[in-house]
């Protein structure tokens, strides 16, 4: 493929993927239902009535291996961040079959993200917050390594936790990808670029069977790998230009799933409860309880997504007005963040949605 010239490289690498995805996903339900991975509806926080499958993060993995095996460079880090990949998939696979604990999945993540540092992704520098500073950037040293596999497993289980409308985790990823993909471009990183490219087509082949009223969910194989990935990408094409990219890039493009998981943690523990211990408290429960259909709150997580990204790209691209772009941009989401947080005329859960459309809760 070296011989092709890179826009058609990039192009080939987001079509097969999203080709790969979209063929693959029907033969992933079908298995699906052979192994009885089933969402079965059986508490308030699953809206759907139906049983449906899950497991469809499987043709997400499948569909990006096998397009950054044709098309990527794999160096160390790439060999890594693969490796690392499967045995997040693995996981996945057999929670959506098993339902494993949550102590035992998350101890599986720690170890995967040991892969990916011992292959060595690190995050070694980040840009210096302080614009004013005279020092361009901070040497983590020590710090790299438990820094960096914090990084991983958060962000891992950040896009697992916003996995809880149809379409909702796999279309911020997408917009995610996307996101990275330009900034890729415009700090001419290309094999990261190409890889980028074959995670948007993966998600972008699932979206179809995904849209709501879903065909088939995901599952934890493809809301833990889409995390995982990210959270992998992120450290390798965006903290390392440390030069070019402030720190604030990774956790802009990412705002809405860390922001969730952050306050869920925060939730949980002043509830006393286990901060993995899953509850009805999420932003996508929280706009649903306010009045909005399935479909509008996904959108408005989207626009959210899609706003925090461009906010990203802006921030890459103009570094004179970068200060007040982050500024601009925390304190947009911000407050609409705290309005849906702390809005009081929130409607009750209704356990009988107002309309007929099929969700999937996390």
């Amino acid at each position: 493929m070296s011989t092709l010239p890179f826009g058609i490289v990039l192009l080939l690498a987001l079509l097969v993927s999203a080709v790969v995805s979209f063929a693959a996903t029907p033969l992933v339900k079908r298995m699906a239902y052979k192994l009885g991975a089933i969402d079965v509806p059986k508490d308030n926080r699953r809206m759907h009535k139906e049983p449906i499958p899950r497991m469809g993060g499987l043709a997400i993995a499948i569909s990006f291996i096998l397009t950054v095996l044709i098309f990527g460079e794999l160096d160390r880090q790439m060999r890594g961040i693969l490796l690392g990949a499967v045995i997040i998939v693995v996981l996945g696979v057999l929670d959506d079959c098993l339902t494993l604990r949550a102590l035992f999945k998350f101890l599986v993540q720690i170890g995967a993200a040991c892969v990916v540092v011992a292959h060595g992704c690190t995050i070694q520098f980040l840009s210096n917050p302080v614009f004013t500073s005279d020092v361009p950037y901070l040497d983590l040293g020590n710090w790299s390594v438990p820094i960096t596999i914090i990084w991983i497993v958060a962000i891992t289980n950040a896009v697992n936790f916003i996995d809880g409308l149809d379409g909702l985790a796999v279309g911020v990823s997408a917009i995610s990808a996307a996101t990275l993909l330009v900034i890729a471009l415009l700090v001419s990183e290309s094999a990261v670029a190409v890889v980028l490219a074959a995670l948007l087509g993966a998600c972008l082949g699932f979206l179809p069977y995904n849209f709501n009223p879903a065909k088939i969910f995901m599952g934890d194989t493809g809301s833990t790998f889409l995390g995982f990935i990210l959270a992998c990408i992120s450290i390798q094409g965006m903290f390392k230009l440390y030069a070019v990219i402030s720190f604030a890039v990774p956790f802009l493009i990412l705002g809405v799933p860390i922001f969730d998981i952050c306050y869920a943690i925060i939730r949980r523990l002043a509830r006393h409860q286990n901060p993995m211990q899953a509850d009805r408290g999420h932003i996508h429960h929280r706009l649903i309880d306010m009045g909005f259909s399935q479909k509008q709150a996904v959108a408005i997580t989207y626009m959210l997504t899609a706003m925090l990204g461009l906010a990203a790209v802006v921030l890459t691209s103009s570094g004179e007005a970068r200060a007040l772009i982050l500024i601009g941009a925390i304190f947009v989401v911000g407050a609409i963040g705290f309005g849906l947080i702390f809005r009081h005329n929130a409607k009750p859960h209704d356990p009988k949605p107002p309309d007929k459309e099929e969700v999937q809760s996390k």
